[in-house]
């Protein structure tokens, strides 16, 4: 048993213990925390640097200096190193996102699915190269455990939205179309990070406010395509729209496409 979870506070330990090489230089005095105090804090310093780092480019050692701990005391809360508490800061990770998946209960659908993809592009952007990592795969810290707690990410956010769409059970292709626009979020979403690193900027997909206002429209037209094919989506698509009034953005997307399509349809001569 880790002797540090039997006590109320963490044993003082040499940082060069075993190590055979000259103390770390430190940012300021060893600090003593409670134990579960100082799991949450090793996670949280770990979080932060792989939210700016890909995981393979940080190291023990960096967050034990970050953290203001020695290197043995960050293996007596993860025996299994760096992976482990990989694994432990994505958790806590994919737990915030998960919790931001909740929309507020006033607004129209469109407008409750907007906010939704703000808190997710803000989430995005606090943990860019962690995200960015982690969603495109390669990573030396991806594993089956790492992939799953993705996906438990993805069926919570399926989850919310088939919530709410007022919809108990979704048939296959309604869940197709769900789980197909969640593919095209996370795509953006990444295109949208590696945008915001170039020089330029301004040439790729745009800011994230109108990135959430396309990516509400892609919801709709898919939803809309999906209807013609599916007695389900469209009394969904329905009832979504009627809900929401005249004045909703997905309304508004139906008068557009039809401008766009009347525009583009060949005239017969007269």
């Amino acid at each position: 048993m880790d002797p540090a979870a039997t006590a109320g506070t963490e044993p003082a330990t040499d940082s060069t213990a075993g190590h055979g090489r000259a103390p770390r230089a430190r940012r300021g005095p060893y600090r003593r925390l409670p134990v579960e105090q100082r799991r949450e804090q090793l996670i949280a310093v770990a979080l932060e640097l792989f939210s700016r780092h890909a995981p393979e480019e940080v190291s023990l050692d960096d967050v034990a200096v970050a953290a203001e701990a020695s290197r043995p005391l960050v293996y007596r809360y993860f025996p299994g190193g760096k992976q482990q508490l990989y694994e432990a800061a994505l958790r806590t990770a994919a737990d915030e996102l998960s919790a931001r998946f909740v929309a507020p209960v006033h607004g129209t659908p469109t407008e409750r699915l907007g906010h939704v993809l703000d808190q997710y592009f803000a989430f995005v952007d606090d943990h860019a190269a962690g995200y960015g990592a982690l969603l495109r795969g390669g990573s030396v810290a991806e594993t089956e455990r790492t992939t799953a707690i993705v996906d438990d990410v993805r069926r919570a956010a399926h989850l919310s939205i088939v919530e709410q769409l007022l919809v108990k059970e979704p048939g296959p292709r309604l869940t197709l179309l769900v789980r197909s626009w969640i593919s095209v979020v996370e795509t953006a979403a990444l295109t949208w990070l590696d945008d915001s690193r170039r020089v330029h900027p301004g040439a790729g997909v745009g800011a994230a406010a109108e990135l959430r206002d396309w990516l509400v429209d892609e919801f709709v037209a898919m939803f809309a395509v999906t209807a013609l094919h599916d007695a389900q989506a469209a009394r969904v698509l329905r009832s979504m729209l009627t809900a929401a009034g005249a004045q909703s953005a997905g309304v508004d997307l139906v008068a557009r496409l039809g401008g766009l399509l009347r525009e583009a349809t060949p005239q017969s001569p007269a």
